[in-house]
């Protein structure tokens, strides 16, 4: 799912609005993520971001987000002009007035953090079960029984509801449907490694009410990636990239990065948000079905929050 088709950006924790549990699980979760990536052998790298506004309308954002990471309790951001950018990244556009740099921000690569962290998970005892689409919540004499589609069935004293887009569901089914999840698709184009040097800096422009903007950033493994675009879609299925999606991409990642190379582009592919009305993670007990625990509406910063989360919900 989503797990898989992301960004792979350990974010700042500048961006959250300050009290809220993406702002608290954010800034608790870079430190935590860098720990994690390290005893699970994951790939990944300290390289900073830069977010980066075009010309003096979008410069208060700048500013503003800057004054969110300091209430958030980031460290390590600093403020610079449109030169002093371009200075740290030679291929900037030459539009680029004034941008927020992060050095605490990092890359990873999410699928093999998501595989590491379920076969530590495996070595102390978990039990994975694929492919098991359950169909039924039920909850008698203090256990649930969690039924499949083919005939399996798991009891357990308490669930944990991470079932990304498909959350509200099974908060249906264990009769505690309180929010609704919104999908929300985000195209990405990855590029060969032969463009991974373009720049060396995760780069986003200032954000818009629909996600934090195109990015343009190398990735773990050394490839470039750009994207993600933010539309509304059906289902949390519904991953199909189109021809419009991906030239926006294309033109918004030219917007910060002239150069960038598109005739490099190995594949592309999309990955669906699960979000929720209020805008922020909802991770809670049931206030109706004791022993159910809701991890959900966990869009960006969740890869970054991951490991917070988890302690979150322990």
């Amino acid at each position: 799912g989503a797990s898989k088709a992301n960004s792979g950006i350990i974010h700042g924790g500048f961006d959250p609005i300050p009290q809220t549990l993406k702002a608290e699980l954010n800034a608790k979760g870079v430190p935590l993520l860098y720990k994690a990536a390290q005893e699970l052998n994951v790939p990944y790298k300290n390289n900073g971001s830069m977010v980066l506004a075009f010309g003096r309308e979008q410069e208060p954002i700048i500013d503003e987000l800057f004054e969110r990471g300091i209430k958030n309790g980031i460290e390590g951001m600093r403020i610079l002009s449109g030169d002093e950018a371009r200075e740290i990244e030679p291929n900037l556009s030459g539009e680029v007035t004034k941008a927020l740099l992060a050095s605490n921000a990092g890359i990873i690569c999410p699928y093999v953090l998501t595989i590491a962290a379920t076969g530590n998970a495996m070595d102390n005892g978990a039990e994975l079960r694929t492919n098991y689409e359950v169909t039924s919540v039920v909850k008698a004499d203090g256990s649930f029984r969690i039924c499949s589609a083919d005939g399996r069935q798991i009891m357990a004293r308490y669930v944990v509801n991470c079932a990304g887009g498909f959350a509200d569901k099974i908060a249906e089914m264990a009769g505690d449907k309180f929010f609704e999840i919104t999908a929300r698709a985000g195209e990405y184009m990855l590029l060969d490694k032969s463009e991974g040097q373009t720049v060396s800096h995760t780069v986003l422009q200032a954000p818009t009410a629909d996600g934090k903007g195109v990015l343009v950033t190398p990735t773990a493994d050394g490839n470039l990636l750009l994207g993600p675009t933010a539309s509304v879609v059906e289902t949390p299925d519904s991953t199909e990239t189109t021809q419009n999606g991906l030239k926006k991409v294309a033109e918004l990642a030219k917007k910060s990065v002239p150069s960038v190379n598109t005739r490099a582009v190995i594949t592309s592919f999309s990955g669906v948000r699960a979000s929720e009305k209020n805008g922020d993670f909802i991770i809670k007990e049931s206030d109706r079905v004791k022993g159910l625990i809701h991890a959900t509406a966990i869009d960006s910063p969740g890869l970054s929050a991951s490991v917070a989360i988890a302690e979150y919900i322990v």
